[in-house]
């Protein structure tokens, strides 16, 4: 069997991978410590033309090693920056009313994919596979190819994968999802993002789509390709022997003697519009006019560390969030009282996790999101004999299995508040009956179950990808 090769849009630090970082790291990095190989992709780092053009940076841990590259600024600013999180972030997440299409962010998408697919070359064994991540890299793999790569090449998305008609609000759409087509198989966070990938394939690439359910195959653009489901997860035991040995460290014993007996709401998000955060604030705060006997009662912790603060966008929303903050804390705070704590940012994660064992109500409410780990984190990190209550949007992948948590929609700040009342009045019977469902069905597909089931159906694929005459 091959090495796996791993290529992202970001690199983990060998240091990261033992624990601080996020699921992908995580998982990925237990793949490549079975098989050997490479974890391939930017540094984060913005260098000199020289820099860049010198080749990887080379690091080895044990059977991994990490290989990295800077970008120059213009490629910053056109490849990550302008193309990636101007155009397709907001598209992909239904916000159109904020992207920003510019034909040279996307020819500089594109050379740089083609550039990273040009320095990834002299690391690839002819019986490697390849397994490229996330929204930044749609056309490496068609990059590769054009470089005669004929290795196995597998995708998975994070994201929402849009409507066609959101879609075609990119203006080279169809150049898009030709190069998702270079692909041997394409992964998805959920059913509704499959099925709109195969919806543009029949309607508007006039592909063919073969069998219904969990995988599906596709012939479009000359190529036939397989498409998938995968759920990722989370390794819920391992979360909860960290929350719980975290418990009585001091950050948790001075959040539970400034609380002073109130109940305590818990949200933790990256700071960007696709979370619902500025919804979230709205909804507390129908609880605080609605329950006056909340008033003094109950705080909103609200964790949410600044992200992209060079992109326009982002700087607005953190603006707009802080004003609510403030306008909401006027009107109800008191002399020893402060209705919503919010903190623009980082914590270490498993500091994060004790936080979320401490609380009653896990507030989740992205307008839109391929899975939302943060929701299965606080469900693992909960004390089995008083736990929390997850008060969930339906519009986050996680949505679709965690059926014990209470679904809202986002755009209903009444609905969110209604459940917010039922999160904090719920009985412990009811309470630990969801939490049980729901700790089952993140077992049931954990972290290791999403990264072994996408690389065994990619080397399963049928190769090469190639065939003559698309069926109809």
């Amino acid at each position: 069997m091959g090495r796996l090769i791993v290529v992202s849009n970001r690199v983990a630090t060998p240091t990261e991978t033992k624990g601080s970082a996020g699921g992908l790291a995580v998982g990925v990095f237990g793949a490549l410590k079975d098989t050997g190989g490479v974890w391939f992709g930017w540094s984060g780092d913005v260098v000199s033309e020289t820099v860049a053009n010198a080749g990887p940076t080379l690091e080895q841990d044990g059977p991994v090693t990490f290989a990295t590259v800077g970008l120059t600024r213009k490629d910053y600013d056109q490849y990550y920056r302008g193309f990636s999180n101007a155009t397709l972030w907001p598209v992909f997440h239904y916000r159109n009313d904020l992207a920003r299409y510019e034909r040279d962010e996307y020819a500089g998408y594109r050379r740089v994919n083609a550039w990273l697919a040009h320095k990834l070359m002299k690391l690839i064994d002819p019986d490697d596979i390849v397994w490229v991540h996330d929204y930044h890299l749609i056309p490496f793999a068609e990059a590769l190819r054009s470089e005669g790569v004929t290795n196995r090449i597998g995708f998975f998305l994070h994201i929402p994968f849009p409507s066609p008609q959101v879609l075609q609000t990119i203006p080279p759409h169809e150049e898009l999802v030709k190069s998702l087509c270079c692909y041997d198989l394409l992964g998805f966070q959920t059913r509704n993002d499959q099925q709109a990938f195969h919806d543009y394939i029949v309607r508007s690439a006039r592909g063919a789509v073969g069998e219904e359910g969990e995988h599906g195959d596709v012939e479009a653009f000359g190529r036939r390709l397989r498409t998938g489901v995968y759920r990722i997860g989370v390794f819920p035991d391992e979360i909860a022997e960290q929350a719980k040995r975290y418990e009585s460290r001091q950050h948790v014993l001075d959040l539970k003697q400034s609380l002073e007996g109130r109940k305590l709401i818990m949200s933790v998000d990256r700071l960007d519009y696709s979370k619902g955060l500025v919804e979230r604030f709205k909804a507390f705060e129908q609880l605080l006019e609605r329950s006056p006997e909340w008033r003094g009662n109950v705080t909103l912790v609200q964790i949410a560390p600044p992200t992209r603060s060079d992109v326009a966008t982002y700087r607005n929303i953190r603006e707009e969030l802080e004003g609510e903050a403030g306008r909401i804390n006027g009107r109800y705070s008191g002399l020893d009282y402060t209705p919503i704590r919010y903190l623009s940012q980082q914590y270490d994660r498993w500091k994060l996790m004790s936080l979320f064992r401490e609380s009653q109500v896990g507030f989740v409410t992205p307008l839109h999101d391929g899975m939302n780990l943060v929701a299965k984190e606080y469900v693992a990190a909960q004390n089995p004999s008083d736990p929390g209550v997850l008060v969930l949007s339906v519009f986050a992948g996680a949505a679709a299995e965690l059926s014990g948590a209470l679904l809202v929609n986002p755009h209903d700040a009444l609905g969110m508040c209604e459940a917010l009342q039922r999160a904090l009045s719920m009985p412990l019977a009811e309470r630990q009956a969801r939490y049980e469902t729901n700790m089952e069905a993140l077992r049931r597909n954990d972290l290791g179950v999403w990264r072994d089931s996408f690389l065994h159906d990619l080397r399963s694929v049928p190769h090469p990808g190639q065939m003559s005459q698309p069926q109809r």
